[in-house]
């Protein structure tokens, strides 16, 4: 595909990253040279110094057939105004960011689509639905489900109460019910294996997990984890990610939100009636204290700055809590975030860039999800009829080796893949795949 982006800021940067992996034609275009400098030196990637909105540049960048133009610069109005024009010069498909939740009401959904915008997205909206779930599956350290919930993916870090710890997969199979449930990926010391008959789970592994409904509870006892109700929620940071988490649990929890801004509170006061605003400083030990952070179920740090939602989910973690999210958009941190005790780390600009990374991919690819902390993805496809995924067993077609199926759905039923599986037309399957693979993946899906 050829593929105009426009903005080198994370988001625009991060997909770029990614897309230049996929063999595609990447034009990115930046007023700023700065920006554009690191990704000239580093990256496969054709760069325009210049204005999105420019007529100029857009017409010569999009002489040549453009399948996608995608539009994620700071400023929503550029975004907006870039899209349009892009759409007029002719990209098949445009995609803008936005910053105003009113704009995807559907009817104005339609009327953007009226006038050359298909999709819109949110970053901070996006992320702040990954933080709910998280909040909903409280024993997994990173979630997301398939085929309308009958499937799903959960991430979980193995500690000391760990059953399976030193144990084989061939092992787990004999003395566990795994029929519902199977470990697709391991995350260990930076790198991102995936697992055969013979891999040992150790301490600190991050296993990835895909798993039926009715798998749930013996994947949790496998994993010493458990699901619990979390009814009391702190948020620190009254960010788009915090004010969405808070309007949408004050319904049903109770919930703090601390921010150090005294303006922002206020404003913030207006909007979420049933949440206790708080101004202070989220890292200050007796603040937390005096508001009761060891009575609180969950604590959310989604502040616009990385090192104080790490700091202060480790003070909230070591005073009791059992459940903490941190928001860390500097990539170079997420490493060192997941190994200090934090359970769960969210990236709007990954969330954003899997959101728009389905629309570049196998047209036969429904859901994607990029892995935090890895290059690593999940995909979900539809099997077409008489494809190479469909002409045998798993274990016969061989298989990209970075690759691994977990499991599907068949007539709105799901199963679990092994070896012995034969996929068939119209089925729905979940795939995970390291970036070695993903280009011959696609082979077996077409």
């Amino acid at each position: 595909m050829r593929i105009i982006i426009a903005g080198a800021g994370e988001v625009g940067t991060h997909l770029a990253k990614m897309l230049s992996n996929e063999n595609h034609e990447i034009i990115l275009i930046d007023p700023e040279e700065s920006r554009l400098k690191p990704i000239d030196s580093s990256l496969d990637v054709l760069t325009h110094e210049g204005s999105a909105t420019s007529v100029k540049l857009l017409q010569e960048s999009l002489r040549k057939k453009t399948d996608l133009f995608i539009a994620v610069t700071h400023s929503e109005d550029t975004n907006i105004t870039s899209s349009i024009l892009a759409k007029r010069f002719g990209a098949l498909k445009t995609i803008a960011r936005i910053d105003n939740i009113d704009y995807l009401e559907t009817s104005t959904l339609e009327f953007f689509k009226s006038i050359g915008i298909d999709s819109l997205i949110y970053p901070e909206l996006i992320a702040a639905r990954e933080v709910l779930g998280l909040l909903h599956e409280t024993g997994a350290s990173d979630f997301m489900e398939f085929s309308g919930g009958k499937l799903a993916m959960y991430v979980q870090k193995l500690d000391e109460k760990a059953p399976i710890i030193n144990k084989t997969l061939q092992e787990i199979s004999v003395s566990h019910k795994t029929d519902k449930y199977r470990a697709v990926a391991i995350k260990r010391d930076g790198r991102t294996i995936i697992p055969r008959g013979n891999e040992q789970f150790q301490l600190g592994d991050l296993v990835y997990v895909i798993s039926t409904h009715g798998g749930i509870d013996e994947m949790m006892k496998t994993s010493g984890k458990e699901n619990f109700q979390a009814k009391s929620i702190m948020v620190l940071g009254g960010s788009r990610i915090g004010k969405h988490v808070a309007l949408y649990l004050q319904k049903t929890c109770e919930v703090k939100l601390i921010d150090s801004d005294i303006k922002k509170c206020e404003d913030l006061a207006e909007i979420l009636d049933n949440t206790l605003i708080i101004n202070g400083d989220g890292r200050n030990v007796d603040l937390l204290e005096q508001e009761g952070i060891k009575k609180i179920d969950a604590f959310v740090a989604v502040t616009g700055n990385s090192e104080t939602n790490i700091l202060s989910c480790l003070l909230a973690k070591k005073m009791g809590v059992k459940k903490t999210i941190a928001e860390v958009e500097n990539m170079e941190y997420i490493n060192l975030a997941e190994n200090t005790g934090i359970d769960t780390i969210i990236n709007k600009k990954i969330s954003a860039a899997s959101r728009i990374f389905r629309h570049t991919s196998n047209p036969n690819v429904t859901q994607v999800k990029y892995m935090t902390g890895t290059d690593a993805e999940v995909l979900e496809f539809n099997v077409p009829a008489n494809s190479k995924i469909t002409k045998g067993t798993l274990r016969s077609i061989d298989f990209p080796q970075d690759a691994i199926v977990g499991g599907g759905t068949r007539d709105g039923e799901p199963f679990i893949a092994t070896g012995d599986t034969i996929l068939k037309a119209n089925d729905k399957v979940v795939v995970f795949t390291l970036p070695a693979a993903y280009e011959e993946l696609s082979k077996y899906f077409i």
